[in-house]
Formats: C-alpha cells, sequence, structure tokens
C-alpha cells in the first residue's frame, strides 16, 4: 500500500456519536432541557471526561447513552445517539438490556442504592455474569474483587452492602460493570467514595482494561486531578450545553471559556493557609484509648465472619472553633469514630469527654442540650435523606419537634439553603429530584438548621464538584467564625483538608498515626504512610506541567 494511499484511509468510525441531542426536562421545571445540542463522540479507546457543575446534564447524557434515562418526564426531543453504528434511540426495553452490561458498563454515583441491600455482594456480581452467559464460578467472582483490590476476595462475597464501607461498595459496583468486557465503560463519578490510594489502583485498572480491550471510557468527574491523569479529551458542560471541547492538555492549560477558567479556579491545592495556633482554646472534644470492635456476623442467613477492629486505641482532642481533617484509606476507621463521637453506636472501651462532661455511653449524647449541638453529615445524601419527605419537612421537622416556631424554621431553612447554593423554592421537592451533589447540600443544610457546636462531616464535600465544593468550604469556615463551631472533617482528599483544616489526623487500621498542623503534615510528614497517601493523589505527578493553576486562582479571586 503506498504512503498516499494509507493517508485517504478514512478515519474509523466512532464508537458512540452523539448528534444534536435535546433531552426534555419535565413541565415546571427551571430550565426546559436537561441536555441541549449535544454533539460529541467516543473512539474506540478513548478516555473522555466531561466536567461541570451538579446540574449541568453530565450524568443525564451518559444515562442517554445507555437507554437509563428515568420515566418522570425526561426524553430525548431531537437528535441521534449511536452506538456502534446502532440508534440506541430506536431500540426497545429487551434489547436495551442486552446491550447494557454486555457491551455497555454503567458504575453509578451512589454504590449503596445501586445496590441490592438484600443480596450479598457476590449473588450480585453473579446475577451480572449470568444474565449474560457468562460463567459465575466462586474462583471467578473471587478473581473481580481481587482485581478491584478489595480485601478477602475470596470471602468478601457472602457479605451485604451495608457491611462495607462506602469505598468498598464503590469497588464492587465497578466489578459488575466490568465483568462482561464492556466496549463502554460510563463512569459516573466512579471515585468519589475512594481514597487516594485506591483511587490511583482504580484509575490505573481502568487505563490498563483501556489499553488491553481497547474500551471506550466516558468518565463523569468534579475531581481535575483524576482528569489530568486519565483523560485523552474533555469535554465542560454547563447547563445543559456542551461549551468546550478539546483534547486534556489543551483544555486543562489553555481553557477558552471563562466558565472552564472558574472550575479550574475553584480546584483546591495542597498549599495549606497559614492559621494561628488554637492551643489556647478550650477542649470541646475529648477522647482516650476508644476502642471499637465490630463482632463477627451470626444469623440465620448470614455465614459466620470474624471480628474486625474498627478502633484501636483512639486518641483524639478538639478544640472550640477547630477544624481537625480525618484522612486515611477506606476501612481505616475515621466513619465509626465519627459515629462514636455522635452516639450513632456505641464505643467497646476508652474515655469520652464532650463540653467538659463525662459521656459513658451512646445514650447520653441524646439529651435535649446535647443533641442539637453535636450534629452530622453524612457520607451518603441519597440513603440519608427520607425519600418519602420533601426538602421543607426534611429541614423544618426535627427543629420544630426542638421547640422553634414554623416562622423561624421556614426562615432559617431559605437562608441555608441559599448559603449553600440551594434557592429557597426547591424545598418543596423530593430528594429523588436532586443531583448527587444537591442532595448533600440538603443534608449539610439540615445538620446546620440546629446550630451545632461540633460537627462531624462525613466526605461532606466529596458528592459536589469544584465550584460548589469551595463555597460549601468557605461556609463552613464562615460559620465557624459566626458561631465558634468545631468541625471533624473527614476526608479522603488532602486538597480539600489543606482548604479547610487547622491540623490533620492521619488513621490506618483503626489507630491514629500521625496528627501535626496541616501546613506541617502536607509537606513535612513524619510517618511513611502519610507520605504515601499524598504520593497518590491524583494529578500530583502533573502539577509541575500546570503553573497556571495558581495563576488562575490568584486571577479569579
Amino acid at each position: 500500500m503506498t504512503q498516499t494511499q494509507t493517508q485517504t484511509q478514512p478515519r474509523p468510525s466512532p464508537l458512540v456519536s452523539i448528534e444534536n441531542i435535546d433531552i426534555a426536562l419535565p413541565a415546571g421545571s427551571d430550565r426546559k432541557f436537561a441536555v441541549s445540542g449535544a454533539t460529541i463522540s467516543i473512539d474506540r479507546g478513548e478516555v473522555l471526561c466531561i466536567v461541570g457543575e451538579s446540574g449541568s446534564g453530565k450524568s443525564v447524557l451518559a444515562s442517554a447513552i445507555a437507554g437509563l434515562l428515568p420515566g418522570d418526564g425526561l426524553q430525548v426531543t431531537k437528535g441521534r445517539l449511536l452506538f456502534d453504528g446502532q440508534d440506541v434511540l430506536s431500540l426497545n426495553e429487551p434489547q436495551l438490556r442486552r446491550l447494557r452490561g454486555a457491551r455497555i458498563g454503567f458504575i453509578f454515583q451512589e454504590p449503596m442504592t445501586a445496590l441490592n441491600p438484600l443480596l450479598t455482594v457476590g449473588r450480585q456480581l453473579a446475577e451480572a455474569l449470568e444474565a449474560h452467559g457468562h460463567p459465575a464460578s466462586p474462583a471467578r467472582i473471587g478473581e473481580l474483587f481481587s482485581a478491584m483490590q478489595l480485601p478477602e476476595p475470596e470471602t468478601i462475597g457472602r457479605r451485604y452492602p451495608h457491611e462495607l464501607s462506602g469505598g468498598q461498595r464503590q469497588r464492587v459496583a465497578i466489578a459488575m460493570a466490568m465483568a462482561c468486557g464492556p466496549d463502554l465503560l460510563i463512569a459516573d463519578e466512579p471515585t468519589t467514595a475512594l481514597d487516594v490510594t485506591t483511587q490511583a489502583e482504580i484509575l490505573k485498572l481502568i487505563l490498563a482494561l483501556r489499553v488491553s480491550h481497547k474500551l471506550a471510557v466516558l468518565f463523569i468527574t468534579h475531581d481535575f486531578g483524576v482528569v489530568r491523569e486519565i483523560a485523552d479529551r474533555v469535554a465542560v458542560m454547563q447547563n445543559g450545553e456542551i461549551i468546550e471541547v478539546g483534547n486534556a492538555r489543551s483544555v486543562l492549560d489553555t481553557p477558552q471559556q471563562p466558565y472552564t477558567r472558574r472550575l479550574l479556579a475553584a480546584v483546591p491545592t495542597l498549599d495549606a493557609l497559614r492559621r494561628p495556633s488554637l492551643t489556647d482554646r478550650v477542649a470541646l472534644l475529648e477522647l482516650d484509648g476508644i476502642e471499637k470492635t465490630h463482632a463477627a456476623r451470626r444469623g440465620f442467613f448470614a455465614a459466620k465472619g470474624r471480628s474486625v477492629i474498627a478502633l484501636d486505641g483512639v486518641d483524639l482532642e478538639l478544640r472550640e472553633g477547630e477544624t481537625l481533617a480525618l484522612v486515611g484509606e477506606s476501612g481505616s476507621g475515621k466513619s465509626t469514630l465519627g459515629q462514636v463521637i455522635t452516639g450513632l453506636i456505641e464505643r467497646d472501651a476508652g474515655h469520652f469527654r464532650l463540653f467538659g462532661d463525662d459521656i459513658a455511653r451512646a445514650g447520653d449524647l441524646f439529651t435535649s442540650q446535647r443533641r442539637p449541638a453535636v450534629q452530622m453529615v453524612f457520607q451518603d445524601p441519597q440513603s440519608s435523606l427520607n425519600p418519602r419527605h420533601d426538602v421543607r419537612r426534611i429541614l423544618t421537622e426535627p427543629v420544630l419537634r426542638a421547640g422553634l416556631s414554623k416562622a423561624e424554621a421556614h426562615a432559617r431553612m431559605a437562608m441555608l439553603l441559599a448559603r449553600v447554593g440551594l434557592d429557597a423554592s426547591v424545598a418543596d421537592r423530593k430528594p429523588h429530584a436532586f443531583s448527587g451533589g444537591q442532595r448533600q447540600r440538603i443534608g449539610l443544610a439540615r445538620a446546620l438548621m440546629h446550630q451545632p457546636r461540633l460537627l462531624v462531616a462525613d466526605e461532606p464535600v466529596s458528592a459536589l464538584d469544584v465550584s460548589v465544593q469551595a463555597q460549601v468550604l468557605d461556609l463552613l469556615a464562615e460559620l465557624q467564625r459566626d458561631l465558634g463551631l468545631a468541625m471533624l472533617f473527614i476526608t479522603h482528599d488532602l486538597r480539600v483538608a489543606a482548604k479547610v483544616a487547622d491540623r490533620i489526623a492521619v488513621m490506618q487500621q483503626g489507630r491514629i498515626v500521625e496528627a501535626a498542623a496541616t501546613d506541617d503534615l502536607l509537606h513535612r510528614p513524619q510517618s511513611a504512610y502519610a507520605r504515601a497517601l499524598l504520593a497518590a493523589i491524583p494529578g500530583r505527578a502533573h502539577e509541575a506541567d500546570f503553573p497556571h493553576l495558581k495563576r488562575l486562582q490568584r486571577d479569579t479571586a
């Protein structure tokens, strides 16, 4: 074949081709279209990242590709959507079921709601394999769990979703999406719930699968470190429209749209703010030798497991007006410690003082004075909000029961919704009508309704896009100044910890292995484990390539 002939060969057709798609919202919505005039393609073996604020249409567009638009008024009104030359919009439900799972794998944003709570995770993975004619032997299931870096892959399949940490549940969901070797993997915030070391392993796995299987990946994320790590191309969405598309380096280094520049300017960095010492402040929370062991599962349907030491002699102090960030890998005990502090579970041993009072048992926290003063923002907003109640009831009912008048409760609700970036008009909607990030903001507003003295925030911004994340972190800082609020901030993102924390404590296997002022820990870590966490931050290896980021942040400020 001559050189001229080689050059004139047609370019292979893309695996996914989206042509001028409009997806209409139900009547009465804030805008007419969830997606408007979207045109984009995804090649075989390509990683396309879609970024944009919560509600910009990212997840709706991804759902349309897999034929997963919810039946509540969302519908495609214009355009074409082709998968490997086949019009997805013309397929009936049986045809779509054969496509999904076998050729299109989908990783949902919230694993707790994507997994069946009544089945073991091994049984759910087996069903995904069997539905498409693949063998579902214990060895194959263990192999898939092992590839996801899950602990005890041979036996973890006997556990139920509620018995796993948030990161472990997400890895199970990824194993299910990859089980049948799809051509396209749609990943909707797949690493949101994962600690940085596990996140790094999952990203490496996805990139390896991209190469070995010519796997195309549509990756929705708000983490620009992840984008820089894995993306070939980037599409930016705003209000349902794709406003900028290009190769990853050009979009991240020389963004053309003001909106893209604002998103990049909101990305947190590892540059910790200089904060005054708080050693002279009163200690609101004092923990000494806290222990907690999760007993082995027993029951008619559950196989006998083994006990898990979740907390192994934890010592911790939190002062008035201080933010202490608690970081560590999934399963290290961070959330368990937060649940002990808020009285959601009983500790086995250790000394616990709160506001100067000894707390002998969890029930001591449930008094009329202490309960409003200690509040928690949960990691999974979908499962922590009552799906049958509207936002108005979710936010006002607890404070009405505590004695606040109806007028005061509604005024406080409107103020807090505005401060977390939501309009008061959303108060009559139920949780299912919101994106994952919007639900997390509602959960934060609910906790703040009580005007607490101590807030335990379990991954409170992990589901938020970077611009809203920055707003919420600024809000929390403002509330600390106004109210003297102390906060235990549980996070897997050391960049977020750098922005918000006075001190950082690092947990590993139920113990605090290092605690120091934020700047000291980020730049002079003493433990090997803290150094490993810092090294695993996505995109950090490329930070030298984008000094423009600090310029963007300075100019935007």
